[in-house]
């Protein structure tokens, strides 16, 4: 296990961090609350220090799992959840206003039985609430010591910008890691994310990373998975982007050969390649890991000692290649400067 810094922020946090999304769930592919501690338990074992949460997640039982698997080695964990989706029937229940994340991170802190949290996500954007009142609370949270560090996920470029344009204009916490969706087969960050967080110091935490079990190399071509105990894909509706139909197109199909091919040369598993590629991209703290079983977690750990060469990299990027687009495209050839510029 290797140790990045969180974007520009002091605090160091391994390569590999432990995804607890699916962690209590009742459904046919969640983990048991008791395999899910042991995977908590062999994750520290094997040198991890960051593991992510949200208090949505199985709602509530995710961290109560984690609160009780990591009883005697709190100080040892870089403790992340999030704030934003509903938890119940109540109308404030939601949101990010002051209310809803006032009352959600005491929960959050009763759940995981700690009485600090050292990353705290807003979730989502929340069209109702002004983003004024959401940064002023969690700063607040900051300097009363319930939370350490604050981070973004699933926010527009725009609405992350104006964010951080408000949090430097009032002197409060500003945003020290972001989490989204990237992966081989999902790259659209690249197109202006990835250079906002290198030029704003804000670590990327991947959440995603095999595309929803697509990169595992579990799924052929022409045969569409029809049980939740076949995957994510399987059971994910038509427009979401990790549905079938979005990653049966050709384009991920060779991505997938491409894979193999690197796989074969490392004697690796298809996981393991994706992870690697991840693990390597700039602005990338800690890559989220999404293992359902211990099998899965085994797998994905011996990712740490595995680094693709600059050639395995190209070639990968270059299959995955995002199709090019206005502005972009047109900055590619006409928006750069020389030293000389006659």
């Amino acid at each position: 296990m290797k140790f990045n810094r969180l974007g520009n922020s002091g605090l160091l946090v391994s390569d590999l961090a432990l995804g607890t999304m699916i962690f209590g769930e009742a459904s046919d592919r969640a983990t048991p609350p008791d395999v899910s501690e042991r995977m908590i338990l062999r994750y520290i074992d094997a040198g991890g220090n960051h593991i992510d949460t949200a208090d949505v997640y199985a709602n509530g039982k995710s961290e109560e799992i984690l609160g009780s698997a990591l009883k005697g080695k709190r100080d040892k964990i870089i403790l992340a959840t999030k704030v934003r989706f509903s938890m119940s029937n109540d109308p404030n229940d939601v949101g990010l206003s002051r209310y809803h994340i006032m009352r959600s991170v005491h929960e959050s802190l009763r759940r995981l039985k700690t009485d600090y949290i050292d990353i705290y996500y807003m979730h989502a954007p929340d069209p109702f609430t002004p983003v004024e009142e959401s940064l002023r609370v969690f700063d607040d949270l900051v300097i009363a010591g319930k939370v350490r560090y604050i981070g973004v996920s699933n926010f527009k470029l725009w609405q992350l910008m104006k964010a951080l344009r408000t949090s430097d204009l009032n002197g409060w916490n500003r945003f020290t890691v972001g989490q989204y969706q990237y992966s081989l087969i999902q790259r659209d960050i690249e197109y202006e994310f990835i250079e906002l967080f290198l030029d704003e110091g804000i670590g990327l935490t991947p959440w995603g990373p095999l595309g929803g079990g697509f990169l595992s190399g579990k799924y052929k071509h022409g045969v569409r998975p029809t049980k939740a105990s076949e995957g994510r894909i399987a059971v994910m509706p038509t427009k979401a982007p990790e549905s079938w139909e979005n990653r049966n197109i050709k384009r991920n199909w060779e991505v997938l050969k491409t894979v193999d091919e690197v796989a074969k040369a490392h004697g690796a598993t298809y996981s393991q390649i994706a992870l690697a590629w991840l693990r390597a991209k700039p602005a990338v703290s800690s890559v989220i890991l999404g293992a359902r079983t211990m099998e899965q977690l085994e797998d994905n750990l011996k990712t740490g000692e595995l680094d693709l060469t600059a050639e395995e990299m190209q070639k990968l990027d270059k299959v995955s290649a995002l199709p090019p687009l206005y502005p972009y495209s047109f900055l590619e050839g006409y928006g750069k400067r020389t030293a000389n510029p006659e």
